[in-house]
């Protein structure tokens, strides 16, 4: 019988879905004979979302709209706050979840949700004790306390050094900290397109010539992008922009209502993110784990904003850019980016950008299913008396392709 795998997932922001989804992607790809089934979280807990009750908007929207809106000063509080909401609810979100693990049967759970993961462990030990668990992060580093990192018996894959010190210091033993080489990215960031790049900005009404920057802010947009077009909206600037707008079609609207001095293509949601990256010379946006990951795929330099309104779990990633020497960091995108944009297209500079973007050697989609199999291994180990109780510790190993069938559910 296959080996039945559930994905914890929600859809507060697009990054953790599309992580499950490319995970497994790749593991039908290399065949792996695994049952892998995405939840999502809101489902699962559902019937106690007092939010969704008194105002009809489910829990994990409530950050999608901030971000649509740009309410995201404070979140340093605003977290704690989230936290304290979901620790008086512990209880009852445990008692929830351990009357759906029965139907799931799974054989290992994979976490790729913050917040959660004690309510998930300590049900899941109460319904079907000895089942694996595992927090995958999809985030460059942990914002502790309570964020990603529990101290609970799991294994924990970490995608940065920073992060696998933090499983570290919450007692995680050294064998369950598994190490990839980055964040999950879908396989196609990985396929070369071989675009003919001046005849695909002609046909966006681009000039073919001229420095071209993607102006990216996730799923759900931002209007951070106006101030971006409007402070680049000169012949001086010397740039033209691609501007993807995701789902906020108020901000799509402005751009697309403006008076253009440069030339601009903008578009709403897409899935052709890759395509239009290799359009580009670089990247403007959050500083989201994806988007920047996304960004380097593509060998691409970055801009970003650090501010009180970055998002404060995606703070330590603004200045890990500045570490890998990557990119630019600004506090302001209406009073910085003008500088930002020349500095990075000085010559010595760009170059020197590009090849440490180049450098960023990221295989983590292909590095997990192995990891995974590992953690398998050590629950079979065990069951027979010889673990040790180390666990596996797997350094950016890449897979190689097994000949068995992968079963895909998903809900």
């Amino acid at each position: 019988m296959s080996p039945k795998i559930v994905l914890i997932y929600i859809d507060s922001g697009g990054g953790h879905r599309a992580a499950a989804e490319a995970l497994i992607k790749v593991i039908r790809e290399q065949e792996r004979s695994w049952n892998v089934r995405m939840v999502c979280i809101q489902d699962l807990l559902n019937s106690i979302d007092f939010i969704r009750k008194c105002t009809g908007t489910p829990f994990q929207d409530v950050y999608n709209i901030m971000l649509r809106r740009g309410w995201t000063a404070g979140t340093e509080h605003i977290i704690p706050f989230m936290h304290l909401l979901i620790r008086l609810f512990h209880d009852s979100e445990v008692a929830v979840l351990a009357r759906q693990w029965p139907h799931l049967a799974p054989d290992l759970v994979v976490s790729m949700i913050p917040h959660y993961n004690r309510a998930l462990k300590e049900s899941l030990d109460r319904a079907v004790p000895g089942t694996p668990f595992v927090t995958l992060l999809t985030d460059i580093a942990d914002y502790p306390p309570n964020f990603w990192i529990e101290p609970i018996d799991q294994h924990v894959i970490c995608g940065s050094a920073r992060a696998a010190e933090q499983a570290a210091g919450l007692g995680i033993p050294p064998g369950r900290i598994l190490r990839t080489s980055g964040m999950i990215l879908d396989p196609r960031f990985y396929s070369p397109l071989c675009l003919d790049r001046r005849a695909g900005r002609a046909k966006l009404g681009l000039d073919p010539d001229r420095p071209t920057a993607l102006v990216l802010f996730g799923g759900e947009g931002s209007c951070e992008m106006l101030k971006i077009a409007r402070a680049l909206n000169d012949p001086a600037a010397g740039v033209q922009l691609i501007l993807l707008c995701g789902r906020n079609a108020a901000v799509e609207r402005e751009l697309r209502e403006m008076e253009r001095r440069i030339p601009m293509y903008v578009a709403g949601f897409t899935r052709d993110v890759p395509a239009y990256m290799e359009l580009s010379d670089f990247f403007i946006g959050k500083p989201g784990p994806g988007s920047i990951s996304e960004a380097l795929s593509k060998c691409l330099p970055v801009i970003v904003q650090r501010n009180a309104w970055t998002l404060a779990h995606e703070r330590y990633n603004a200045d890990w850019i500045e570490e890998q020497g990557v990119g630019i960091t600004v506090a302001s995108f209406a009073t910085e980016i003008r500088g930002a944009v020349a500095r990075l297209l000085a010559p010595e500079n760009y170059r020197r950008f590009r090849e440490r973007a180049a450098a960023v050697r990221n295989r983590a989609v292909y590095e997990i299913p192995d990891l995974l199999q590992g953690v398998f291994d050590a629950r079979a180990t065990r069951s027979h008396g010889l673990y040790s109780g180390g666990g596996l510790h797997c350094a950016h190993a890449v897979p190689k392709p097994s000949s068995q069938q992968v079963d895909h559910g998903a809900v």
